[in-house]
This record gives structure tokens, sequence and C-alpha cells, in this order.
């Protein structure tokens, strides 16, 4: 970040798509640093714990930077939770800092318990009772990078559809913040075309993990992430004209929304700077992405992939019109689909799919959940059905 600061200082990191609020890429890194700072004065070291609820703001990026420079995780909290959930994640991830806005007020205050034996509680655009001034607060660090520098890590939590959310904790890089891609970036640049020319359209919440992870990926090749307050069909199509989008990610719910606009909305706005069309999250209905295809051209591409890294599939359009209803084929690590006792399936028999990978996690505070998702011969799994075709192709 700091490189492409010096590079150029005045380009924009992030812009909110509505206002055309904006953060160049000298103040991402300035305001990140003083961020770290902050937390280091706080007694949050390497490996400490910060936790967000914010909605689609633009200091999300400046916190997220602050929190991977300086050897921290991070932890976004989805902002729709009731105040039981949301303190159990808090506590549950062992946070030491909160982030928040004062928008969230009400809810912090149901939180009082869950927040109070925080030793760092920060909020931005007002007050809180409890909470010191995020902006003011953060003037007042120092602009020079933290002495120990090192990068940090996501810790997202799953949705918690089947009892509790669960915390996904991967190892720390061990790495000096920029010295090493990861495995997405390498993935966007060879199957998707990102590049410090991107820009890149994020219509979803940045506390998931595909919105966040993507955009601070754009930030990481030099592009723009244009960031959509809240999603609407008509303004993604008008956004896409306005910011020249050449890169935006969708879940299905998204197209469908898209495609119940009339014949004259559809065709309001100029959507041909737009390279890729990026899906995920959840399956797609195969009339549904027929009727993008039809729509946009050969643009769409599909991946199947879970906060846990065990593995990733990808198809692209062309593929994807000779294999319809398939995620893809691995990207990354290798597809086993296996029965209930373990043995591996033939080809067009549906169970759970399991990945071959290097990659390693484990759920917070849950050794049980953890040991269920992985086999006796390192196989990781996030508890998925499908079946695999003759050509190695993935169906859910």
């Amino acid at each position: 970040i700091d490189q492409l600061a010096a590079q150029h200082p005045d380009k924009p990191a992030a812009i909110i798509a509505e206002t055309g609020e904006q953060v160049t890429y000298a103040e991402l890194a300035e305001r990140s640093k003083r961020l770290a700072q902050l937390f280091r004065a706080n007694g949050i070291g390497v490996g400490g714990h910060v936790a967000v609820l914010l909605d689609n703001h633009l200091r999300y990026f400046e916190i997220v930077w602050a929190a991977l420079r300086a050897g921290i995780y991070f932890t976004p909290i989805n902002w729709h939770l009731g105040a039981d959930e949301a303190g159990y994640i808090v506590r549950d991830c062992g946070a030491q800092a909160l982030v928040t806005s004062a928008r969230f007020a009400e809810l912090m205050g149901e939180m009082k318990a869950s927040v109070e034996p925080l030793p760092l509680r920060l909020s931005i655009d007002g007050a809180i009772d409890g909470f010191e001034p995020y902006e003011e607060v953060v003037a007042a660090q120092s602009p020079e990078p933290v002495a120990d520098e090192t990068e940090g890590a996501w810790m997202f939590y799953s949705s918690g559809t089947t009892g509790r959310p669960k915390g996904i904790k991967q190892p720390l890089p061990g790495a000096r913040l920029g010295e090493t891609d990861g495995m997405l970036i390498p993935l966007m640049r060879h199957f998707y075309g990102f590049s410090d020319a991107s820009r890149y359209l994020c219509p979803a919440p940045l506390y998931h993990a595909a919105p966040m992870g993507w955009s601070n990926a754009t930030q990481r090749l030099g592009g723009t992430a244009i960031v959509m307050e809240r999603f609407d069909p008509l303004e993604a199509l008008r956004f896409i004209e306005q910011y020249r989008i050449t890169e935006a990610q969708f879940v299905p719910t998204h197209f469908v929304r898209m495609l119940k606009l009339s014949e004259a909305d559809r065709g309001r706005h100029d959507l041909t700077s737009l390279r890729a069309a990026i899906h995920a999250a959840a399956p797609c209905p195969v009339e549904v992405k027929q009727q993008m295809i039809e729509w946009w051209g050969p643009k769409i591409h599909e991946y199947y992939a879970g906060s846990e890294g065990v593995g990733m599939c990808a198809i692209g359009p062309e593929e994807w019109l000779e294999h319809p209803g398939s995620v893809g084929r691995a990207v990354s690590g290798i597809v086993h689909i296996v029965d209930e006792e373990g043995v591996e399936l033939p080809t067009g028999e549906v169970g759970q799919i399991w990945f071959e990978t290097q990659t390693r996690f484990e759920y917070h505070n849950d050794a049980a959940k953890t040991s269920e998702a992985w086999n006796d011969r390192g196989w990781g799994t996030i508890g998925d059905v499908g079946y695999l075709d003759d050509e190695g192709y993935l169906f859910l």
C-alpha cells in the first residue's frame, strides 16, 4: 500500500458510488499507519484482534489496512445482527478493539456488557457513550509505520445457520505486508484480468468475505474499488456506466433483481466497459444465468469457494454453456466426492465435497467443528454436497 501511495498518491483507492466520496492511496496509507500506531499504543500487538461493525463506509478500508499492516486479526461483524449475536462475536473472537459509527449507538448500548471490557472503543461520525472519537484519536497518532510491521489476517465468521457463528481462523502469513500475494490475487489476474486499471464494483456488504476480500485485493493491485452503500438493480447499472466499471461481483439474487427490470430500464445505461461479471456465494439457477449471458454477453464468470479457503472451483461463460449448472473445475486444491463412511465415490455420484489442500484453518474455540472439517487424509470440507462429471466439473 505504501508503494502504491508513492506511485500514484492522488489515485482513488475507494469511492462510495452514491456520493462520489473517495479516499486516495496516499490518504489510505497515512490513515492506516496512524491507526496501526493507535492499536500498538493500546497494547494490541501482532496476533491481536480488532472487530468492526460498520455499514459500507469509506473508513472501512483504512481500518482493514491498519490491521493488515500491524499483524492483527480483523473480524467484520454483520450490522444486521442483534445485540446478542453481535456481542457473542465480539467476545468469542477475543477482540481488543471495536470500531463502529454513531449510527449504531443504540446497538452499542444494548451490547454494553460485551464492549465495555475492550481496551479500545472507537466511534466514527459522532459520539457513543463509552467510545472515543475515531477521527480525533487517529489524527493524533504518528504517520510512521509501526516498528514490527507484519501482515495480519481476516477472521470472518460463518453465517451461523446451524448454531452459533464460527470464527474461521487461519495462521498469520508471517511476512511483511505485500511480500506475499496469497491465492486470490493471482486468480483475479489470471481468470478475470484484474490490474491497476481495474474499476471494481462492490454492490454487497463489506462485512462479507468476498466483497471485502476482492475490494482489498483490487487495491493491492492498484485499482479502484467502487462500493455501493446498498444494492439497487437500476442504480447498479447506472454506476457501471458512470464509473466505467471493468469488473463487478454479484450474487444470484442481484441477477434476479436486475432481470426483473423493464426492457426500457435494462437498456438505459451503457455497460460496454464491463469486462467480467463474477458471481458466487449461492447456486445460480440455470435459467437465470442463461438470461444474464443473453443480456450481457459472455462476461458472466462463476466461482465456488468458502471463507475457510480450502479450495476453489471456477468456470467461464463459454465453459458454462457447455456444462450448464456447473460451478467449474478446481483451480485451487483437488476435489474429492465421498460418502458418509468417507469412501471416495465414482463420477456422477452425489456425496460430500472435500478438497485436498495445503491450506489449514480452524474454527476458533471449537475443536469439535474443526475436527469434523478435516479427515485423516488431510482433506478439508465446508459441508457442501455435489458430484463431478467425467471432465472434472463440479455440480452442487
